[in-house]
């Protein structure tokens, strides 16, 4: 997203090809192979899945003209007091890394939401029953840097306060517990001395990053990740600032101690390092023989490009499993670009619902521009007839902004705002609805879009492509077997002659099937989600803890 990398590099090319692990640098090649008119050969693969497909101005689909469900987010209240599931706790571990060691961030405050409106508690009469342990256990909960800064970055201090003082206050909150299993807090002493009392854990088979070790080994872990890390800190001198890494051995045992020490602390059963790594990662553990096969495929359709023969490129799925044909390679043809696409088609627009009065103008740049919307250095003006600039790209031009509201500056229901991004060429129309009935947490609602759901039917002639591209991008972790019907990015596709599965996966809403005769093959291939049952039971069981994410 270099402005080095503008749209003349592009130019100099004859073909781009894809090989990305995020959506949003899908989404900002995607742009810029429009805006350059190069085509693109996109590719993503999920464990045994994966695809590869070919994007043309003009000519096929481009990877947004499909909505992709919005990555599932948790509510505040969840990650801090009440977790059900090992994802919360991994969240949780990965902010409280920030807070402690990186860029600290309102959002991401890991102390007890005495907010939380479940709770409905009175913290002065409660507060006397929460003991703790030092007394400064349940001090200035307000900045968790600074008070970890103030006792040396003490493990055993941090320990106590996060896993026992913290844990006893949320006790206090009754409401909470009345139809949930209560917490139980973590004592250092306690531990210590019951884990030399029991010596050595008896080492288990298997790779060490796929064993799941006692309690008292993660206390550990988590107090040399602690010590690591504050030697990083101090090495980088004053006012430094670390940033998490999957690969960074320290922070990824920090997290793998902290999210399984929480796990224990709420019931749940605790991960291996591979699975944390997995779920905070964001990634699905690569097959190499799967990189293989769509690395080959890849190849196959640049030829096709560089022999001018666009018109034989395929979207080509690699399955995991054979169909009844024996096929694990199913070919579909291109798909047409679609009228209604925010970013490829000829006047791009979308409607958003906000309330102008809470929404920040920062909010629409981070939130919805860039983080919804893909943009990387906005531009955007008001159409009030005046050209009103929101937004300058040019830094410091229209910072004093940022902490206003939408409505400061006259937006409102039906306001029309022009925006543009200059690096990737291109221009969105954004329509404001105003609203103040949004659910609670959520900033906005994109019109006609329906969140973690697959898009509705077009038409009898073509089904809804919701694969467009990359590795499951969207998928969320998930310990329960909601897990298949979550593979939002990536489905199963079967010969035609597999009609007899039934297709009422929650993961899909239309029952037509889109067939193609392909040329190559004179077989007749469809595209079809994920349904029949062994397939479902085979995606809950591979992909039970470890699915991607962005």
């Amino acid at each position: 997203m270099n402005p080095d990398y503008n749209v003349e590099f592009f130019r100099q090319f004859m073909l781009v090809m894809n090989a990305l692990d995020n959506r949003a640098a899908r989404n900002h090649v995607n742009r810029m192979c429009l805006a350059a008119d190069i085509p693109l050969v996109e590719s993503g693969t999920a464990g045994y899945l994966g695809q590869v497909t070919v994007i043309k101005k003009g000519m096929t689909e481009c990877y947004e003209c499909q909505p992709k469900p919005a990555q599932k987010t948790f509510p505040g209240c969840t990650i801090r007091n009440t977790p059900s599931e090992p994802i919360h706790c991994i969240v949780w571990a990965k902010y409280l890394f920030n807070q402690l060691f990186g860029e600290e961030d309102a959002d991401q405050e890991v102390s007890p939401d005495t907010a939380d409106p479940e709770a409905a508690w009175n913290p002065e009469e409660t507060a006397a029953r929460a003991t703790a342990s030092e007394k400064d256990g349940d001090i200035r909960r307000v900045s968790t840097k600074e008070w970890a800064r103030s006792t040396g970055y003490d493990p055993i201090k941090l320990f106590n306060k996060l896993f026992k003082d913290d844990i006893m206050y949320l006790l206090t909150m009754d409401k909470l517990w009345k139809k949930r299993k209560a917490p139980t807090p973590l004592d250092w002493q306690q531990l210590e001395n019951s884990g030399h009392a029991q010596g050595e854990s008896p080492t288990t088979s298997g790779l060490k990053d796929q064993q799941v070790l006692d309690v008292w080994g993660y206390c550990q872990l988590f107090q040399h990740s602690v010590e690591s890390l504050r030697s990083q800190l101090q090495e980088k001198g004053e006012g430094a600032e670390l940033v998490w890494d999957k690969d960074d051995p320290p922070a990824m045992d920090f997290v793998t101690a902290a999210s399984n020490l929480r796990m224990n602390i709420f019931s749940m059963n605790m991960k291996s390092r591979f699975d944390v790594k997995s779920m905070a990662g964001n990634i699905i553990p690569a097959i190499a023989t799967t990189n293989a096969v769509i690395a080959g495929l890849i190849v196959l359709e640049g030829l096709k490009i560089l022999s001018g023969e666009l018109e034989s490129c395929r979207t080509i799925f690699l399955n995991k499993c054979p169909n009844l044909r024996k096929k694990l390679l199913v070919p579909c043809i291109l798909d047409k670009p679609s009228l209604n696409c925010y970013v490829c088609a000829s006047k791009p627009e979308v409607t958003v619902k906000v309330n102008v009065q809470k929404t920040t103008v920062l909010s629409l740049q981070d939130k919805i521009l860039k983080e919804r919307f893909g943009m990387v250095a906005p531009d955007v003006q008001i159409e009030d007839g005046k050209g009103t600039i929101l937004i300058s790209s040019e830094e410091g031009e229209t910072e004093a902004n940022n902490n206003k509201f939408l409505s400061d500056f006259g937006i409102r229901n039906g306001s029309r705002l022009q925006a543009d991004d200059f690096l990737q060429d291109y221009t969105l129309l954004v329509n404001v609805l105003h609203t103040e009935e949004l659910e609670r947490d959520v900033e906005f609602e994109v019109v006609g879009e329906a969140p973690d759901k697959a898009p509705p039917p077009q038409s009898n002639q073509e089904e809804v492509n919701s694969i467009t591209n990359g590795n499951k991008d969207s998928a969320q972790p998930s310990t329960s077997s909601k897990a298949a019907a979550e593979d939002d990015d990536i489905m199963i596709v079967d010969s035609d002659e597999e009609g007899g599965a039934p297709s009422s996966s929650a993961a899909a809403t239309t029952s037509t099937k889109r067939k193609h005769p392909d040329p190559e093959t004179s077989e007749t291939s469809t595209k079809r989600p994920r349904t029949d049952p062994s397939a479902t039971a085979a995606a809950t069981d591979d992909d039970d803890d470890i699915i991607a994410l962005d």
